[in-house]
């Protein structure tokens, strides 16, 4: 009885997670579609469980099977002399079983050693669907929990029956499950959070939660740095009710006078570490993270958390002030912001920060209460399923828009590359290894690419072809070219309106071929009687016989002597025309040159023997000469 009396404060506390808002718990789903039989054909809500592997941005084909035994997959199907593994070419096996008589995750991990692909579990009960979690700390299902690595979903008790209805009848049950819509993917930046704590000393889920952390630290910030996720830590805290804020259990276990509080992580008042210790240490790396993030390095988080793991954990009793500050010191975060920041624990006022925590663990849009630790969210959306490094990155790499996903998302570990086989299925020119199949975490899409700034535009899948300026430098514009003796012929032109045209010289459809003309048996040129024609390839030579010479532009051949008679002539009109014209230069500048010093001499003798008073005095070049 003195036991329950201390849980008692725990037992309310659960029930009241915000003081602001009714708990709301939103269970998350995934499509579930029959595509055999007819009679019970269409789409179905399936509710993802908390454990195994969702293959979260992908699907998966199956044939479902009902055990005629062991149907709620309590014990070993090995018993039973019954296995579900796939045979070569067939779909896989997706078993459905029924709720009841222990754990989900025993169901699907008795489920997956004999074979099965996914498994199903059928309501016993008519009500909502909920979302299938692990036991409570049990460590005996620790082992088997964190080696589940195929997914699993609840369906209704309704839905389970006409499945077995159908499979009783004869019927091949044929079903695809879908996680491709799980999480949004609205762009090209994924938003996550993970619900967390830094007690290392809550059992099977805090050791879970730390080897996540520890492992997931790398991808976690390659995303962050590149800019490709928005990442944020969060931390579940209670209120004391004000009925209890004076009791030995909220003093141990709270700060700021009842306001915010976590269990003690040995579930004992009287020894070891309180519940208020965990608070002040989740406060302290709430503002690891948002000191790090005013200076543009969020990803800092990472850091404090696993080395924080590493060098004070609880069971070699460092897990304190003086061991986070040597860890704070190492990374170089501003201790003395990190003190503004977290504020005095003791003081009967409200903590900001904390504060901000306990509101949002108030579900908002599509997002639910966070009643799970740990929990991760990811676009608004909770995650469900192990949280193993690879499975959460595959949930986050599903969060992004197609196309935009950053490389590490395109990694073989993550996910297999389509355009590998058969191109995808889309268009390609293996000659110029251009290829219109690009690789995305849900798959390939089928997309004209750019190539060297120049468009290819077409529907992707047979037809892509380069369009704009430029067009040309591209595999020759998809048209015709050749080249021989030395000379090269394309039948592409840079132009929006005409794509490709046979140069001239040939004729032909300008893509697949162009054929030489032959002007000399068409007739299209050296006609005249004299004329002789030599077809070349692209072109024509014309010469003439005897002592004649072609004239190309007017198809003609005239005498080489007559014309160089006449070359001759021209050269020595031109010569003669030449000397006339700089005589004539000559003689004009002379002419004007001649009569301007006459009249100069003129006018001085006159002036000399006959004066004008109003005539200035003329100089008088003679006397200067004879001076």
């Amino acid at each position: 009885m003195k036991q329950l009396l201390c849980y008692l404060p725990w037992l309310l506390l659960s029930l009241l997670v915000s003081p602001f808002s009714e708990a709301r718990f939103v269970v998350e789903k995934n499509s579930l579609s029959v595509t055999s039989p007819e009679s019970i054909k269409g789409t179905h809500d399936s509710a993802i469980g908390n454990f195994g592997i969702p293959q979260y941005g992908g699907s998966m084909a199956g044939t479902v099977v009902y055990p005629k035994e062991n149907q709620k997959s309590c014990k070993e199907f090995s018993d039973f002399s019954i296995s579900f593994k796939s045979q070569p070419g067939a779909l896989p096996t997706f078993l459905l079983v029924d709720r009841g008589d222990c754990f989900f995750a025993l169901k699907v991990w008795n489920a997956q050693k004999a074979g099965a692909s996914a498994v199903l579990v059928a309501d016993n009960v008519d009500e909502p669907l909920i979302t299938m979690d692990t036991p409570e700390e049990d460590v005996s299902s620790a082992k088997y929990i964190e080696n589940i690595t195929i997914p699993s979903a609840l369906v209704t008790k309704g839905f389970g029956e006409k499945l077995k209805k159908a499979i009783s009848g004869g019927d091949m049950v044929n079903l695809n499950l879908d996680w491709r819509e799980a999480v949004p993917h609205p762009d090209d930046r994924v938003e996550y959070e993970l619900w967390t704590n830094s007690n290392d000393e809550c059992g099977v889920k805090c050791d879970m939660l730390m080897e996540f952390v520890k492992d997931f630290k790398g991808a976690a910030q390659i995303l962050e740095k590149g800019g490709f996720t928005q990442f944020r830590p969060h931390y579940i805290t209670w209120y004391c009710p004000h009925a209890f804020t004076l009791s030995r259990q909220c003093k141990s276990q709270c700060i700021n006078k009842g306001r915010y509080c976590a269990p003690d992580p040995e579930q004992d008042f009287s020894s070891g570490y309180d519940g208020k210790d965990v608070v002040v240490e989740n406060l302290r790396q709430l503002c690891v993270y948002k000191v790090a993030n005013e200076t543009g390095k969020p990803w800092v988080w990472w850091d404090y958390v696993t080395d924080f793991q590493i060098r004070c954990p609880m069971k070699e009793k460092k897990y304190n002030k003086e061991c986070a500050d040597s860890v704070i010191k190492s990374l170089g975060i501003d201790s003395k912001k990190l003190d503004k920041c977290m504020g005095d624990p003791d003081a009967d006022l409200d903590n900001p920060v904390l504060k901000e925590e306990q509101d949002a663990q108030v579900g908002k849009g599509s997002r639910g209460d966070v009643t799970i630790l740990p929990t991760l969210v990811v676009n608004n959306r909770q995650y469900r399923g192990k949280l193993e490094k690879s499975a959460v990155l595959k949930a986050l790499c599903s969060g992004f828009e197609e196309t935009t996903e950053p490389a590490i998302c395109l990694s073989t570990d993550v996910e297999s590359n389509e355009c590998l086989d058969n191109n995808g299925g889309c268009w390609q020119d293996k000659s110029a290894n251009i290829t219109a199949c690009k690789d995305t975490f849900r798959g390939r899409v089928c997309e004209c690419p750019t190539v060297d700034g120049v468009q290819f535009k077409g529907d992707g899948y047979s037809h892509c072809e380069p369009s704009g300026p430029g067009r040309c430098t591209i595999n020759n514009g998809g048209c015709w070219h050749e080249e021989r003796d030395g000379h090269a012929f394309s039948a592409c032109v840079d132009k929006d309106s005409v794509k490709c045209q046979c140069p001239p010289g040939f004729k032909g459809d300008g893509i697949k071929k162009c054929e030489d003309i032959n002007e000399c048996k068409e007739k299209k040129a050296c006609q005249c009687p004299e004329c002789s024609c030599k077809n070349t390839w692209g072109s024509y030579e014309c010469s003439c016989s005897g002592d004649l010479l072609y004239i190309r532009d007017h198809d003609t051949c005239i005498s080489k002597t007559g014309a160089q008679v006449r070359s001759a002539w021209a050269a020595v009109w031109l010569i003669m025309l030449s000397l006339g014209l700089a005589a004539g230069g000559a003689y004009l500048v002379y002419k004007y040159r001649l009569r301007q010093y006459m009249d100069s001499e003129i006018r001085a003798i006159m002036a000399q023997y006959m004066p004008l008073d109003s005539q200035p005095e003329v100089p008088n070049h003679v006397n200067d000469e004879r001076a």
